[in-house]
C-alpha cells in the first residue's frame, strides 16, 4: 500500500513537528503551506545586529515530554543548553525573584502585604459561607488562592494580556493558565526551589545556542532533507470539500503562481477561524457566527538595541501594574548567555493589545519612547545610548478565554470533525493557550494516531483531545 499524502497548514513549530515525525516513520509524505517566507512562526528567531532574538519570551521548560526533549536534543546537539531561571516580577512595588523565593517573599515584600497574605491564608482555614455568584476565572482564583495575590497580580496581569475585567473571562481560563491555583499549588511551587524540597528541572530551563527559532531551524532543514515539500509564501485561499472530504487545497504561491493539490489528509495549526472561512462550500451561518466570536490578543514586540554589553543580570521582569503597559520585558543575550557582540544588547519588550487599538498604528519610535516610559516608572531606568528600535506585530498572541467561549468553540469543533479527513492541533489550530513544548506533544500525537497502513484512529486522537484539556501553562 501506498503512504498517504498529508497536506500540512502552517510552518510553526506544531506543522514541522508533525513533518519530521511522519517523515522519521515513514508514515506518510507530506507537504506543507507557510503563508509566512519564514518557518517556526511565533517559534521562530532572527537577528538584530548580530543579536539573536524571539518573538517574545521563549523557553523549554523541563516540563517537555522526555521523548520529545530527547529528540531535541538529538537535533541540537551541544547547543541545547541548560539555563537557570533568573528573572524577577514587580509586586506592591518591590522587585522579587520570579519564579518566587520563599527568601525573597519573606524579606522584600512590605509588610502590609504579607499580613495581608497571611489573612488571607487564615480565611481558607475558617469556613465561609459559599457564594452564589456564577464561576469566572475571578471568582476561582480569589476563592483558591485569596484576595491578595489576586488583586496585585493576577488580576492586573490578566486584564493586560486579554483585555478584559478577570470577571469576564472562562473559569477555564483559571484551570489552564495558572498552574499554581491554589495557595497550597504555590506553597509547593516556591518550596520546590529550597534546597531539601527543590525538584529536579524546577529551576532550570533549556534554550538552543542561536535562539528558538533554532529548533524551528533545525526541524525544518531535518524534514526538508528527509522530502518533504515545503511552500513557503504560499497563501492558501480554499479548502474544497467535497462530501465530508477535502480533496482540493488552492493555494497562490509567492509569485503569483496559483497552485492545486490534491491530498489524502489535511493537518491544520492555522487559527480554528481562519481554518472555517477557508473551507468551501461555505460553512453555515451559525458557525461563521462562532468563528466570528474566536477571539485572539494582540501583541507588539517592541525591541530596543541599546550600546552596552548587557542591561541587567535578569533574563526577565514582569510587570503586574495597571499603570505600565507592557507585560514583559526580555534580554535575549542572558537566555543563551551570549558574550557577542560586546558592546550590545537587545530588550524585548511585550505590549499586549488588539488591533484597533492606537498602540496598533503607532510609529516604532513612538512605542520606544512607551517602553523608556514604562522603565522609568518601574525604577529600572534605560541609562545608555539608544541604538534603535524595531517592532514586530502578532495578530494572534493569546486566544482569549471569554466567558461562554467555548459553546462557539464547540459549534465549530463540531462542524469541523465532519470532515473525515481534516485534523487541526497545536496552538492556534485548537484555540489552546499552551507552552511551546505542549505544541509539539499535540504534533506527536497526531502521528502516534496514524498507522502503518494509512488509517488514522478517531477513537485514539478522542483520547488525546482529553490529555490536551489537562495541559496547564508553565510559567
Amino acid at each position: 500500500m501506498s503512504k498517504p499524502t498529508i497536506a500540512i497548514l502552517g510552518a510553526g513549530l506544531a506543522g514541522l513537528g508533525a513533518a519530521w515525525q511522519l517523515t522519521r516513520h515513514g508514515l506518510a509524505h507530506a507537504c506543507v503551506f507557510e503563508r509566512s517566507a519564514d518557518v517556526g512562526g511565533n517559534a521562530g528567531s532572527f537577528e538584530l545586529c548580530g543579536v539573536a532574538v524571539d518573538y517574545g519570551s521563549h523557553r523549554l521548560h523541563s516540563a517537555c515530554d522526555p521523548h520529545i526533549l530527547d529528540d531535541i536534543r538529538t537535533l541540537l546537539g551541544e547547543d541545547l543548553l541548560t539555563r537557570p531561571r533568573h528573572g524577577r516580577i514587580r509586586l506592591a512595588g518591590q522587585w522579587i525573584h520570579f519564579p518566587l523565593k520563599t527568601f525573597d517573599l519573606l524579606t522584600n515584600l512590605p509588610w502590609g502585604f504579607r499580613l495581608h497574605i497571611a489573612g488571607d491564608i487564615m480565611q481558607k482555614v475558617i469556613p465561609i459561607r459559599s457564594s452564589n455568584t456564577p464561576p469566572s476565572f475571578a471568582s476561582i482564583l480569589e476563592c483558591s488562592l485569596g484576595r491578595t495575590i489576586c488583586r496585585e497580580f493576577y488580576f492586573p496581569y490578566a486584564e493586560k494580556i486579554w483585555g478584559l475585567p478577570p470577571e469576564e473571562l472562562s473559569p477555564i481560563q483559571a484551570h489552564r493558565r495558572v498552574s499554581a491555583n491554589s495557595l497550597k499549588k504555590m506553597l509547593h511551587k516556591i518550596l520546590a526551589v529550597v534546597p531539601g524540597f527543590k525538584q529536579p528541572g524546577s529551576s532550570i530551563f533549556f534554550y538552543p545556542r542561536k535562539g528558538f527559532g533554532q529548533i524551528s531551524n533545525q526541524l525544518y532543514d531535518a524534514t526538508r532533507n528527509a522530502g518533504v515539500t515545503f511552500h513557503l509564501g504560499a497563501r492558501v485561499t480554499s479548502l474544497q470539500m467535497n462530501g465530508r472530504v477535502i480533496d482540493t487545497i488552492s493555494s497562490c504561491a509567492s509569485d503569483g503562481q496559483m497552485l492545486t493539490y490534491r491530498p489524502d489528509y489535511v493537518w491544520s495549526t492555522i487559527p480554528m477561524p481562519s481554518l472555517v472561512q477557508l473551507i468551501q462550500p461555505q460553512a453555515p451561518s451559525s458557525v461563521i457566527e462562532a468563528a466570528q466570536n474566536i477571539q485572539y490578543r494582540a501583541m507588539i514586540l517592541i525591541y530596543l538595541l541599546l550600546e552596552q554589553a548587557q542591561f541587567s543580570e535578569y533574563d526577565a521582569h514582569y510587570f503586574p501594574e495597571t499603570d505600565i503597559p507592557i507585560t514583559r520585558i526580555s534580554e535575549p543575550k542572558n537566555y543563551n548567555d551570549a558574550q557577542e557582540p560586546r558592546n550590545l544588547t537587545v530588550l524585548c519588550a511585550e505590549l499586549p493589545c488588539s488591533i484597533s487599538d492606537p498602540e496598533w498604528k503607532m510609529t516604532d519610535t513612538e512605542l520606544g519612547e512607551q517602553v523608556c516610559d514604562c522603565l522609568k516608572s518601574a525604577s529600572i531606568p534605560i541609562r545608555t545610548s539608544l541604538k534603535e528600535v524595531v517592532t514586530r506585530r502578532l495578530s494572534h498572541a493569546y486566544p482569549i478565554y471569554r466567558k461562554g467561549y467555548e459553546l462557539y468553540f464547540d459549534r465549530i469543533d463540531h462542524w469541523l470533525g465532519q470532515a473525515r479527513n481534516l485534523l487541526y492541533f497545536g496552538r492556534q489550530g485548537l484555540f489552546a493557550h499552551d507552552n511551546i513544548h505542549h505544541s509539539l506533544y499535540m504534533a506527536y500525537a497526531a502521528v502516534d494516531c496514524l498507522n502503518q497502513e494509512g488509517q488514522f484512529n478517531r477513537d485514539k486522537w478522542d483520547a488525546y483531545r482529553q490529555v490536551f484539556n489537562s495541559h496547564v501553562v508553565e510559567d
